[in-house]
């Protein structure tokens, strides 16, 4: 039975105005990551006020994600190591995850296929950003705007968890498309709703932009276009997955991408990317989905 649109809203509405607000330290981090003048030891003394995010920014440095040999107890070292950019985005990171996790979820197979295809976004976000054709930069910012994409769809997946697998069956066996089976069983879509939790969290610029156009990349701002583009092509890429007998991403003998895919070759005539270059790098992304997961579970923890 489908939803009408003013009791989708009513309900989404409600859910959302119950979410946690994000730590007046998350704030005073993105402001001075955002300063041209800002100094690791700058960075040092705003982080240093929050336990959790010091405790993930030295759990990071010394994770899988970077494979160091000698491990970083100094969080000013660890600051000057990851940069201002991966602390930014771990910041805002642990801070969403660690406030979704502090919100009523219902645990449901919707909610482990979100998480598993957030991470497979972010992981080939981050290694097509890599391509040095495209000469792009930042590569960690392209991990967690590609992590956090989908963030609409956890309020969707919560308030509408039976009537969400309605909205599963008709894009994994009709082929229709996320944003037309949710406008068609709930009357909103995540892009909408993942607009009204980033206002709510004073989520801006391209992470932003990313978590409200990446079904319509080419209607983001100019400057933050490339990057919406680049999650938009990793989504693509990421629902040609097909997953055999098990459902851990960890185990890479079952990965399996579909590169025929239309939608995959059709965002990539759009934005002038050879076939051959999303060939070549399919396995890496495979190596790189371990290392994800780690960075999640931080993010996660907090």
């Amino acid at each position: 039975m489908n939803i009408s649109e003013a009791d989708s809203e009513k309900i989404i509405n409600k859910y959302i105005s119950k979410m946690p607000s994000l730590s007046t330290t998350i704030s005073m981090v993105l402001k001075v990551c955002n300063s041209p003048d800002t100094t690791a030891n700058d960075l040092n003394r705003v982080i240093c006020l929050d336990p959790v995010l010091t405790g993930n920014v030295l759990k990071l440095i010394n994770s899988a994600f970077y494979s160091l040999r000698d491990r970083v107890t100094s969080l000013t070292k660890a600051i000057i190591m990851l940069g201002m950019n991966t602390i930014k985005n771990l910041a805002i990171s642990t801070a969403i995850l660690g406030t979704l996790n502090k919100t009523k979820t219902i645990k449901t197979s919707s909610i482990d296929r979100f998480w598993e295809h957030s991470i497979c976004v972010g992981t080939a976000a981050k290694i097509i950003s890599s391509i040095p054709e495209l000469g792009l930069k930042n590569e960690d910012e392209f991990f967690v705007a590609g992590l956090l994409h989908d963030i609409g769809k956890i309020p969707l997946i919560n308030c509408f968890s039976e009537q969400y697998i309605f909205v599963e069956k008709a894009v994994e066996e009709d082929g229709v498309a996320i944003i037309r089976a949710e406008n068609r069983f709930l009357n909103i879509n995540h892009s909408q709703i993942g607009k009204k939790v980033a206002g709510k969290w004073g989520i801006a610029g391209a992470i932003f932009e990313t978590i409200c156009y990446h079904h319509f990349p080419f209607t983001a701002d100019i400057e933050n276009t490339k990057l919406v583009q680049i999650i938009a092509l990793a989504d693509a890429f990421a629902n040609t997955l097909e997953k055999k007998d098990t459902n851990e991403l960890t185990d890479q003998g079952d990965i399996v991408f579909n590169l025929n895919n239309s939608l995959l070759i059709n965002m990539l005539d759009k934005m002038n990317i050879e076939y051959e270059k999303i060939k070549d790098i399919e396995l890496t992304i495979i190596d790189e989905l371990d290392k994800a997961k780690e960075f999640l579970h931080i993010a996660q923890k907090g």
